[in-house]
């Protein structure tokens, strides 16, 4: 009897917990999904997403490729929203207008919209399981997708109609395919390259990693057989090619003809990134969107980190950010996993393909401009979960029980935020009611919890007079939301209950500011929105 359940735990175990993971993963991202309203950038990409459906026309949203869109594009073909033809105005009035004031339901078109990504997110938790397979067996493989799967990040963005985590899990592939072209560089190389351009017509921020990958796929194809350099060579202009290729017919498969006309002024761009923009082997649509984004990156944008509100960007804020909405334990383990594939001999020949792009993309997210999230590194704890994975061959005594105490900890961590995945923050920063001290935008408050102030309000202030300063997508009014904005009367008429998402109350000065600091606080809801009594 006792090996039969031997047996059977050798042959079945393994695919159990794959699948209790991935489903708790699953159960995390669709609650979220149901739950949540629309978070500040989602309105924007489905309404985008309507009209390559119903035009197939790329005037909306031009500073990001369309991948991403036509991803969520096919949750909203499922949806079906109405749209009229022709809508004139500007992109975020477009998402508005589809979401509410087109007669559609926008808890039924955000669901499906999100859906696709929350399944692309469930699909690259195969990905991360199956490259620490391969670098560190069975064990090291479940420990990877663990961490992946009860990270914080991942889910809160996985669970969102947005590009970062589509873009993160697609250079994640890329990886893994060029590490598995060292065996047989042949269906690989060019597999690995049409993963990234998939990432790159995605968002335009995976570009710094393209030199990597191409100096990553000549070594890949140098190891696989006669290490001729013009064999390896080969092999990096043919990732390269595949990779142009992938955005092209993304763009393509929106607009066949490729009409373009930009919707909105172009910023010259000049020195080395207007000459870098020229020569790109890419559409001009995409072109222009590398100009929006560099035009984007010049305007003064106020970040908020540890407290201080500040105008410009600070280097470190990332590196600050993630030490805050990290798991303790896969902190740790992240931190092990690097130094392992860095150190020990057989993982050396894996520490590019998990370190390098990674690496480079963070220090040019550090370099940006745009202090809004740790979104912009969601990358980390895909590749630092497969690093962490490697720690199991370390042989030490007690390895795989800390590993294991720790891989545990984490999911305690995570498990207790449920559902508020959005604004976590670690026990060593007080959890995610002490986020909003800390951090905002996209790291606590997104717009995300309308829906759920509005049944608040309706449990425990029907009838009192609500003062609403709200930073989000979504219309107060059609969740039954009957407010006033505090800042366009005299301090003194503001009584009642002032509600203040936490995101415009870390950037409060002025009369709202006073008006904060007048109020007395009685309640929270989603570790977002904070209402005040006055």
């Amino acid at each position: 009897m006792r090996r039969r359940v031997t047996v059977w735990a050798r042959r079945w175990g393994v695919p159990v917990l794959v699948v209790l993971l991935l489903g708790q993963m699953a159960v995390a991202m669709a609650t979220a999904a149901l739950r949540q309203t629309p978070t500040i950038d989602e309105p924007v990409y489905v309404g985008t997403a309507a009209v390559y459906l119903e035009e197939h026309s790329l005037r909306f949203n031009p500073e990001h490729p369309p991948l991403g869109k036509l991803v969520i594009a096919a949750g909203v073909a499922v949806a079906g929203p109405a749209l009229e033809p022709g809508f004139d105005g500007d992109q975020t009035e477009l998402g508005r207008r589809l979401l509410y004031e087109s007669g559609n339901d926008p808890w039924r078109v955000m669901f499906w919209a999100r859906l696709p990504v929350i399944l692309l997110t469930l699909a690259f938790g195969l990905v991360v399981f199956a490259f620490a397979r391969e670098l560190a067996g069975r064990a090291g493989a479940l420990v990877a997708l663990a961490l992946y799967c009860l990270s914080p990040d991942v889910i809160a963005h996985g669970s969102l109609a947005t590009l970062d985590v589509p873009a993160a899990g697609l250079v994640l592939t890329s990886a893994w395919l060029l590490w598995r072209a060292r065996s047989r560089p042949r269906p690989y190389v060019p597999s690995a390259g049409g993963a990234f351009g998939a990432a790159l017509a995605t968002k335009m921020s995976v570009l710094p990693a393209l030199p990597v990958l191409v100096l990553i796929a000549a070594v890949s194809v140098w190891c696989a057989g006669p290490r001729r350099a013009t064999r390896a060579v080969a092999g990096a202009a043919v990732f390269a090619l595949t990779a142009f290729a992938a955005v092209w017919v993304a763009y393509l498969a929106v607009d066949p003809r490729l009409r373009w006309g930009p919707p909105q002024h172009i910023p010259t761009v000049g020195g080395m990134r207007g000459l870098a923009v020229q020569l790109l082997p890419l559409p001009e649509p995409f072109r222009d969107g590398m100009r929006l984004q560099f035009g984007l990156e010049n305007r003064p944008w106020q970040g908020f980190l540890l407290g201080k509100l500040y105008t410009g960007s600070l280097w470190y804020y990332l590196p600050a950010a993630l030490l805050v909405k990290t798991p303790l334990g896969a902190l740790a383990l992240w931190a092990a996993g690097a130094v392992t594939v860095t150190v020990l001999r057989p993982l050396r020949s894996a520490a590019p393909y998990l370190l390098a792009a990674p690496a480079v993309l963070l220090a040019a997210a550090m370099y940006g401009s745009r202090d809004f999230g740790t979104r912009y590194a969601v990358f980390l704890p895909m590749f630092l979960a497969v690093a962490a994975g490697c720690v199991v061959l370390v042989r030490w005594r007690w390895t795989r029980v800390v590993t294991g105490a720790l891989v545990a900890f984490v999911a305690v961590s995570s498990l207790r935020t449920y559902p508020f995945y959005l604004p976590y923050s670690n026990e060593a920063f007080g959890g995610p009611a002490q986020t909003r001290y800390r951090l905002h935008d996209s790291n606590v408050d997104w717009g995300q919890d309308l829906g759920r102030l509005a049944d608040r309000l309706d449990e425990r202030y029907r009838g009192e007079r609500i003062w609403l300063v709200y930073k989000g997508a979504g219309v107060p009014a059609y969740y039954g939301i009957d407010a006033h904005d505090p800042r366009r009367v005299p301090p003194d008429a503001v009584r009642g209950v002032l509600v203040v998402s936490d995101s415009a109350a870390a950037k409060a000065t002025g009369r709202l500011a006073e008006l904060i600091d007048s109020g007395r606080r009685i309640d929270q809801v989603g570790h977002s929105i904070t209402l005040y009594r006055r």
